[in-house]
C-alpha cells in the first residue's frame, strides 16, 4: 500500500473536507501535513492577529487527527522543496488539496503542481460554487452582485457535507514534524490576552457559533445585524477563514432555520463568494482599483491621520469604538467596517490600500478576498461598489446604529458618562458641561480630527473632479 499526502492549507477541519475525504477511501495511507511558508504570499503573508488564530487551529486539528488515530505533520521552508523531499522520501503517489484563490499561492500551486512527478487531485473545498462555473449570458464575469447572487441561487444546489473519517490508514514510519510552537505564531509582546478571551479557535468551536447563532439570534438577522452593541452576527468569519468550518456545512444547516433572517444570513455568504470570485477572475485587485480611473485619485497621505485612526483617536466616537474593538479582539462589527472604512477613505483622503494593510495586520479574521473586496467597494474604486459620492456621515451612522450608546461606552470609556443624545457629538457639548461627565476634549478625549462638512465636501470636489477627467476620455 502506497503513502499520499493531504496538504492542508486554510482547510483546516476533519467534517467536509473534500481532499481529506478522497484520501480515507483511497487504497492509501494517509500522511496529513501542514507547510508554513509565509514569504511565499509576498504582501500578503499572515498579519498578527490571524497568526494568533492560525496557531490554536492548528492545535485543535492536530487534536481531532489524533482521536482518528492520525498525525498533523508540520513543515517549515520553501513549499516545494519541502514536497519533493517528502514524495522522494516517503514514496507518495498522490497528493489530494483544496484549492486556494490567493493570486500568489495559487501561482505557486499551479507550479509545483506542474513539476511535481505524482498525481495532485484538487478539489474545492471553500467555495459553493466553482469561480468558472458563474458567468454572465454572455460568458463573462460578474461585477455586480445581485445577478451574480441570482445566478448562483439558480444553479444545481451545493451538495451536501461529506462525513468525517473515523480513521485513517497509517504510514509504517511518519515524517518528522515541528512543533507548532516552533512556527512562532505567537506575538512575544503579549498582547492577545483580550483576544484570547475573545476566541476560541478549532473546528468543534466553529460548529458550535454557527449553531449557537441559527438557533438565538438566525431569524432575528436581518433586523439585528446593523447593531453593533449587540451579538446579533454570527462571528463565523474567522472559522470560516481558516476553514474550521465549510460553506457547504452552513448553507445546509441554515436551511434548517427557514426565516427571513437566515435568508439575510446567506445572502452574506453569498457576499462572501463574490468577493472570492472577483479575486479569481481579477488577481490584480490586491494592489489595483478595479475601475482604472481611481489610479489616478489624488489621496493625501498625512501619518497623523493615519495613526489617529489606527489608535481610535479621531474624535468621532463610533470610528474610535469600531477601531478599539478591532485592538483588542481582533475583529470588528461589519457596520462598523463600512463607517471606519468610509472615514479613512473619504473623510482623510487616505489611500483605501492603507486601511486594508492595517485591516490585514489586525484582524483574526484577514482575507484577502474579503478584505480587498470590502476596502474598494467603500472607496467607490471596486466592483458593485458604493457610489463616490456617498460618504458615511460617522454622527447620523453612530446615532442610528449605536443609539443606545452601549458600544461606544465599551471601548470609549472616557466619554461614557455622557447621555445618549450627546455620546455621538461630544463637542457639541460646552466646556462646563463636560467637565461634570468628566471629559475634558483634548486631553481625557480628542475633538474631531476633521470637520465632517468639510471633510465630506472637499471629499466630493476631488471624486468629482476624478469623474469628469473620466468623461473627457473618449
Amino acid at each position: 500500500m502506497s503513502n499520499c499526502l493531504v496538504w492542508f492549507h486554510n482547510d483546516l477541519r476533519l467534517f467536509d473536507n473534500p481532499a481529506l475525504s478522497l484520501a480515507s477511501k483511497s487504497d492509501k495511507k494517509v500522511i496529513p501535513v501542514f507547510i508554513w511558508s509565509p514569504g511565499e504570499a509576498n504582501d500578503w503573508h499572515l498579519g498578527g492577529a490571524a497568526k494568533w488564530w492560525l496557531n490554536y487551529s492548528l492545535e485543535a486539528l492536530s487534536l481531532d487527527l489524533r482521536k482518528i488515530g492520525s498525525e498533523l505533520i508540520i513543515k517549515k521552508g520553501e513549499t516545494e522543496n519541502v514536497i519533493s523531499e517528502l514524495v522522494e522520501k516517503y514514496e507518495i503517489t498522490e497528493i489530494f488539496m483544496n484549492r486556494r484563490f490567493e493570486p500568489k499561492i495559487v501561482e505557486r500551486d499551479n507550479k509545483i503542481i506542474k513539476n511535481i512527478n505524482v498525481e495532485v487531485t484538487v478539489s474545492n473545498g471553500n467555495l459553493l460554487f466553482n469561480p468558472e462555473d458563474i458567468k454572465t449570458g454572455q460568458g463573462k464575469n460578474y461585477t455586480v452582485f445581485t445577478p451574480f447572487w441570482k445566478n448562483c441561487k439558480l444553479q444545481k444546489e451545493p451538495r451536501a457535507p461529506l462525513k468525517k473519517p473515523t480513521e485513517l490508514n497509517t504510514p509504517e514510519s511518519w515524517p518528522m514534524s515541528l512543533p507548532i510552537k516552533d512556527l512562532n505564531l505567537l506575538p512575544r509582546i503579549k498582547w492577545d490576552s483580550n483576544i484570547k478571551r475573545t476566541w476560541k479557535p478549532g473546528e468543534k468551536s466553529a460548529k458550535k457559533t454557527l449553531k449557537k447563532f441559527l438557533v438565538n439570534n438566525g431569524s432575528n438577522y436581518g433586523k439585528n445585524r446593523n447593531i453593533p452593541g449587540i451579538k446579533g452576527t454570527s462571528r463565523l468569519s474567522p472559522h470560516l477563514r481558516f476553514g474550521e468550518i465549510s460553506p457547504h456545512f452552513i448553507w445546509h444547516e441554515s436551511k434548517k432555520y427557514q426565516s427571513k433572517g437566515v435568508e439575510h444570513f446567506v445572502r452574506e455568504v453569498g457576499w462572501r463568494e463574490f468577493s472570492y470570485h472577483l479575486l479569481n477572475n481579477f488577481p490584480f485587485l490586491t494592489n489595483k482599483p478595479l475601475r482604472p480611473e481611481f489610479e489616478n485619485f489624488p489621496w493625501s497621505p498625512n501619518k497623523e491621520y493615519l495613526e489617529s485612526w489606527k489608535k481610535g483617536m479621531t474624535g468621532y466616537p463610533i470610528v474610535d469604538a469600531g477601531m478599539r474593538e478591532l485592538w483588542n479582539t481582533g475583529w470588528m462589527h461589519n457596520r462598523v467596517r463600512m463607517i471606519v472604512a468610509s472615514f479613512l477613505v473619504k473623510h482623510l483622503l487616505l489611500d483605501w490600500k492603507e486601511g486594508a494593510d492595517w485591516f490585514w495586520d489586525t484582524l483574526v479574521d484577514a482575507d484577502l478576498a474579503n478584505n480587498t473586496s470590502g476596502w474598494q467597494w467603500t472607496a467607490g474604486c471596486g466592483a458593485d461598489a458604493a457610489p463616490y459620492f456617498r460618504v458615511f456621515n460617522p454622527i447620523l451612522q453612530g446615532k442610528r446604529f449605536d443609539s443606545t450608546g452601549d458600544y461606544v461606552r465599551k471601548w470609549v470609556p472616557e466619554i461614557g458618562e455622557l447621555p445618549n443624545e450627546k455620546i455621538h457629538t461630544p463637542w457639541e457639548v460646552s466646556e462646563d458641561e463636560l467637565r461634570n461627565y468628566g471629559v475634558i476634549l483634548g486631553k481625557t478625549y480628542p475633538g474631531p480630527i476633521v470637520d465632517h462638512v468639510e471633510a465630506r465636501n472637499i471629499a466630493l470636489e476631488a471624486f468629482d473632479k476624478l469623474m469628469a477627467e473620466k468623461r473627457k476620455v473618449p
